[in-house]
């Protein structure tokens, strides 16, 4: 490799990262400044040249990454949650997609001139909304939980089907370029569809065999599973030309469907390789386009984006919410926020390339117009969606709930205090036990890492606005106080304090991590709380009044209580820190925890 290739490789690593990083800092999907740098590395600057980098080997790693992308994305389709699902989000991903599919279909062939094959794969791409735009937009813009729940799922399962539709559009438009009639090309999409089938399904029960079974040890599950994914859609093009992209989708829509299949730690390592992918990706394709391209496409291009915005998206929503109980300013805003996001730009630009290489006429066109729709969608309704919320009145109000940072028995007790007194509550954590636990008892539970790509798409933060860290581990606490910082402001997190076996924490977070925000006092570790509750410690709430005073609370239960948050009568947690004690009044509610077994006889009893 030369210097040169070598220097254009990490800056490509640098650029996707600074993307990411810059997306976190102001909240805004990640994908427009991902599709800024690359314009900037190639076409603005001249620096950045793909087919010039990668030579022949462009096509095959564009292939290969939008393979491993829909195939992460199939595993992410489980057909019970969408069996599931309630019926605005169930019609969205039918009548809704239909509608979006034919009516972007129309514009771009009215307004742009496309062949109608052409057309139809564009609106069949464009239907994809996506996880990766829709989470970052509804944390800024806070929408109420109904408006937020619809729009999050439909995002997380419309992008393994709208991709598996735009992939069986695709290979009918080849099996149409290359057969002679319409009976052999109905007769070749046949075929193919078939045998990417066939050949999905059974390489998805064969990995599922190997995983379940563990004829592989742990440690390679991931490994496994991923030179399955990519042997599969080599081998499945091999057999039929592009039945790969089929293959693959199927084989992980398969294994995600699957009984006993351990993808818990399969599914973090495709996320994450996933996410690498589609930064890279994102970077390369955005430094081949050419301005000329984009404004080649014409005021055409701007009736198709406006049509989709004002006429596609909202008829799609007034159809599939008729008839249930969502409010019209909650079909408004759902009508106006459906951002496209990373499937539609990375199998865009794997079709267009193919498209051209078999001489498909207007297929250049493909890329800038789908680059041009996801940036149009995702800067246009990051920049309205806020201020169209709160003038419909659909803005959710200040966030009063709690998150918790684990589920073991303390963030069990803690949380059922604080699901008594009618707060949001979400205890989130990685170990399934603590979770089925707390499932058992009623409490309401997210499984996984809090601060994971996972947690990123999926984690619904609606109503909670307070981070409580109650994890045994510190690093954890750390790590989910300095990422929710940002997202509730660094006065609302606060996290136990570390155990002596946690101070080997580095200097720096302990540095950056205050101390004024550590819950329940210096003291008062995850193992000490533990202990208490073990030996028939109890958290009682006791509410206090003009008559028992704060002062008599104490007095009354001395060192035997440990204060853990008061509630004021405006309905606002007011946590117990190390260095910021509230002074609960009359109406004031007090949580403490209790370890002494009788209170004691208050001064001068009988």
């Amino acid at each position: 490799m030369s210097h040169q290739a070598a220097n254009l490789l990490v800056g490509i690593g640098v650029l996707s990262l600074a993307a990411h990083w810059l997306a976190w800092r102001v909240r805004i999907p990640a994908i427009v400044f991902l599709l800024a740098a690359g314009i900037a590395a190639g076409p603005l600057t001249d620096w950045l040249h793909p087919d010039a980098l990668f030579g022949d080997l462009l096509f095959p790693i564009v292939s290969l990454s939008v393979a491993i992308i829909l195939f992460e994305g199939g595993l992410t389709l489980r057909l019970h949650e969408v069996r599931g699902l309630q019926a605005p989000v169930r019609r969205l991903l039918t009548l809704g997609v239909m509608i979006t599919w034919a009516s972007t279909t129309a514009l771009a062939w009215v307004f742009l001139d496309l062949s109608p094959g052409l057309a139809v794969l564009f609106g069949a791409i464009t239907v994809v909304t996506g996880p990766t735009v829709i989470g970052p937009l509804l944390r800024s813009v806070r929408p109420t939980q109904r408006v937020a729940r619809v729009l999050r799922w439909e995002g997380i399962v419309i992008d393994p089907i709208g991709a598996l539709i735009a992939v069986l559009v695709f290979q009918f438009l080849l099996s149409t370029e290359a057969a002679a009639s319409l009976g052999d090309s109905l007769l070749t999409f046949a075929l193919l569809l078939v045998e990417g089938v066939i050949i999905g399904a059974v390489a998805g029960w064969v990995t599922g065999l190997v995983l379940r079974r563990y004829w592989l040890p742990a440690y390679l599950h991931s490994l496994g599973t991923l030179v399955a994914a990519i042997t599969v859609f080599h081998l499945a093009d091999q057999i039929h030309a592009e039945s790969g992209l089929l293959a693959v989708t199927v084989m992980g829509i398969w294994l995600a469907n699957m009984k006993r299949v351990p993808l818990d730690d399969i599914l973090p390592f495709k996320e994450n390789l996933s996410l690498m992918l589609i930064s890279g990706l994102f970077v390369l394709l955005a430094a081949r386009l050419e301005p000329s391209s984009l404004l080649a496409l014409g005021w055409g291009a701007l009736a198709v984006l406006l049509g989709m915005q004002l006429i596609g998206r909202p008829l799609a929503v007034l159809v599939s919410t008729l008839g249930t109980s969502l409010s019209w300013p909650e079909r408004g805003l759902l009508a106006w926020i459906a951002p496209r996001g990373i499937v539609a730009a990375a199998v865009s630009a794997l079709f267009a390339l193919r498209l051209e290489e078999a001489g498909y006429p207007g297929a250049e066109t493909l890329v800038p117009l789908t680059f041009l729709v996801i940036l149009f969608t995702v800067i246009l309704q990051s920049a309205t969606a806020k201020p169209l919320a709160t003038y419909l009145g659909v803005h959710e109000p200040p966030p009063r709930g709690v998150l918790i940072v684990g589920a073991n028995p303390v963030a069990r007790a803690i949380g059922a205090a604080v699901q008594r007194l009618e707060f949001p509550l979400l205890l989130a954590d990685p170990n399934w036990d603590n979770v089925a636990e707390a499932r058992l008892r009623g409490l309401p539970t997210y499984y996984g890492n809090p601060t994971s790509e996972h947690a990123e798409q999926h984690l619904e933060l609606t109503g909670l606005g307070l981070l409580f860290a109650l994890s045994p581990k510190t690093d954890l606490n750390t790590l989910t106080s300095l990422e929710f910082g940002k997202e509730f402001g660094r006065n609302k997190v606060f996290r136990l304090p570390p155990g002596e076996r946690d101070l080997r924490l580095p200097t720096e977070i302990r540095r950056r991590h205050r101390t004024d925000q550590t819950l329940f006092g210096a003291q008062i570790t995850y193992a000490k709380l533990a202990s208490l509750l073990g030996q028939g410690a109890e958290i009682r709430i006791t509410g206090l009044t003009s008559v028992f005073t704060w002062e008599d609370y104490l007095e009354e239960h001395g060192d035997g209580v440990t204060p853990l948050f008061a509630v004021d009568p405006q309905g606002h947690i007011a946590p117990f820190g190390e260095a910021d004690h509230p002074t609960p009044g009359a109406s004031w509610q007090v949580v403490g925890l209790i370890h002494t077994p009788e209170p004691r006889e208050p001064a001068g009893s009988a």
